[in-house]
């Protein structure tokens, strides 16, 4: 696949009013010690299932893949040692001599360090990608922690990804790079997804005219896994979408199942190819839900009383209502 994201852990040091998850926050006491010890025992059936070769075809081109890891925070010291470095020491040995893959990891950017950055591309990591420069985050000042960052990375060597692209599976390893990106006005994730805290607390501003299925991040292109375009998001525990925004249910789980025999199982399946091809507002249409129908469920009244509109919401509750008892089958209406 061209993309893999991977979120290792639900721990995180923050609770941000933005976030797309509730589950990511701080945990404490048993419950930290529960869900790093669930990530721990799910990581190593995880990246054993993931595709044998991390590439993908552009044309007749075969480019490296990448693969992101991301929390929570993965630079947290619950998370960094016992997930991550192992995590990351897994996927350079697998992938290596098959092509390679680019990995990156995701992080706030208020807990790198010059050392732990030195030790993460010592262990292959070939971008940091720094996901806090907005006014989301509590006592950080993007401006400066930007600054601040990249005359740190610039000391390690490495370069700013003004959109490098992917390289050939047959070149040689580029230099590390870096970047900066938040939930800022104007960005492709600016408006917030209608899920988590930011539903909670009403910040989307994503109306019914926009699709984040069709586009980076959602369900665009997750089936075509052997092409450009493709990308699917994973849970700690293994269970995998078809978009980071997430479908109400799992597609299937990496601890039970290879990740290309799940998405090639769905192949064909009409509502997941909807998904594939950016229409999830035609999902329904072999289970009696129109177009219309699957608009007018796009709607919900958030706690304010006010209306929102999203096809995400159309999405859920299609799920709700048509797939409750999991996938169903080929040509099957309801």
């Amino acid at each position: 696949m061209e993309s893999l994201y991977y979120v290792l852990c639900w721990q995180c040091h923050r609770r941000c009013p933005h976030c797309y998850e509730d589950r990511f926050h701080p945990y404490t006491g048993e419950d930290l010690e529960s869900i790093i010890s669930s990530s721990q025992a799910a990581f190593p059936k995880i990246v054993a299932n993931l595709p044998p070769r991390c590439t993908f075809l552009d044309g007749d081109r075969e480019m490296r893949g990448r693969i992101i890891l991301a929390g929570g925070e993965v630079l947290h010291p619950a998370v960094r040692e016992p997930i991550l470095y192992p995590v990351l020491d897994l996927i350079h040995r697998r992938y290596r001599d098959l092509g390679g893959v680019e990995i990156v990891v995701q992080t706030t950017g208020d807990l790198v360090t010059a050392p732990i950055a030195a030790e993460l591309l010592a262990r292959h990591v070939t971008k940091i990608s720094v996901s806090g420069l907005d006014n989301y985050h509590e006592g950080l000042d993007a401006r400066a922690l930007q600054a601040k960052l990249s005359a740190l990375f610039e000391e390690l060597g490495m370069t700013p990804d003004t959109d490098r692209g992917p390289a050939l599976a047959t070149d040689p390893p580029r230099p590390p790079a870096f970047s900066f990106f938040g939930a800022t006005p104007g960005s492709w994730i600016g408006a917030l997804w209608p899920r988590g805290r930011a539903m909670q607390n009403e910040l989307s501003t994503a109306g019914l005219e926009t699709n984040f299925c069709n586009g980076w991040s959602g369900g665009l292109n997750f089936l075509r896994h052997r092409f450009r375009g493709s990308e699917v998001s994973i849970d700690p525990d293994g269970n995998v979408y078809p978009c980071c925004i997430k479908t109400r249910k799992a597609i299937g789980n990496l601890q039970d199942e290879p990740l290309e025999a799940m998405l090639d199982r769905l192949a064909g399946h009409p509502v997941y190819e909807a998904i594939s091809l950016g229409q999830p507002e035609r999902m329904g249409l072999q289970h009696g839900w129109s177009v219309d129908k699957f608009l007018a469920r796009s709607e919900t009244t958030l706690a304010s009383g006010k209306v929102y509109r999203n096809l995400c919401i159309g999405c859920d509750a299609f799920h709700d209502e048509v797939l409750s008892g999991g996938l169903v089958s080929l040509g099957n209406s309801q």
